[in-house]
């Protein structure tokens, strides 16, 4: 395969990558801010229950879309493996691997949300554990569901790490973007613990935490969809070693 054929065949891939990351985060963005946020009321059982109630078609959609970006995710995961894996085996596995214990946390999680539409919508809960107790439940499961999706936030997190350092030393990046994915990856781990660790502080810090993992995910997803990866013709030229030309593929005189 030629330079030109394989820095092709490189961007073709980028872009189907971009165009699966612009999937998750869509997806993602609608199933985990737009739906939870219209239903998830934390302290307030009875909201809740009424909100899940009150749009339980939503919610399914939700789930549904949830494990549709968790999916499309892992197929993301193998697409910059192929494209990295010749930069750093060890690292490209990685990864992967943390790609895959990511979507696996966020799919078998998926579980607490269809169980809380189940029982705000079963009327045989109620009769069970009464209004009280079913709206509690339902809490109780969607709470899970929150704390399990930041268990899962951990591998959000470590993923970009290794792809950060991917793209830093395989030259088809801005070498910024891959320090800002290593960056975005440590605020990822530092949000969870804070959400974990002291919850009423991390309220307070959240608008701005989000802010790195943001501005690395976003540059590479649009540099993956616009760009691709980078053309070798805009690299500075090589200086062979005692030689003050450059190497172009060519001998020098």
């Amino acid at each position: 395969m030629t330079t030109i054929e394989e820095m092709n065949s490189n961007k073709k891939t980028a872009r189907i990558a971009g165009l699966l990351y612009l999937i998750v985060a869509v997806f993602g963005i609608f199933a985990i801010i737009y739906v939870l946020g219209k239903v998830y009321t934390p302290g307030d059982a009875a909201a809740t229950a009424a909100n899940v109630l009150a749009n339980s078609g939503l919610v399914r959609i939700g789930v549904i879309a949830d494990l549709f970006q968790a999916t499309v995710f892992v197929f993301l995961g193998m697409l910059l493996y192929q494209l990295l894996k010749h930069v750093n085996k060890n690292a490209a596995r990685s990864m992967m691997i943390l790609v895959a214990i990511a979507t696996t946390i966020m799919c078998l999680n998926l579980v607490f949300e269809f169980a809380a539409l189940l029982v705000a919508t079963d009327p045989s809960y109620v009769t069970a554990f009464g209004a009280a107790g079913s709206n509690a439940l339902v809490m109780l499961l969607l709470d899970m569901h929150h704390y399990g999706f930041l268990i899962a936030q951990t591998f959000f997190g470590l993923w970009l790490v290794p792809l950060g350092y991917l793209a830093y030393k395989s030259g088809m990046f801005p070498r910024a973007l891959g320090i800002m994915l290593i960056i975005g990856g440590a605020v990822y781990l530092v949000d969870m613990l804070l959400k974990f660790l002291v919850p009423d502080f991390a309220a307070t810090v959240t608008a701005f935490l989000i802010i790195p993992f943001t501005v690395a995910e976003v540059w590479m997803l649009v540099y993956l969809l616009w760009k691709g990866v980078k053309d070798p013709s805009q690299e500075p030229p090589t200086i062979r070693a005692g030689k003050t030309g450059p190497v172009l593929g060519e001998a020098l005189p």
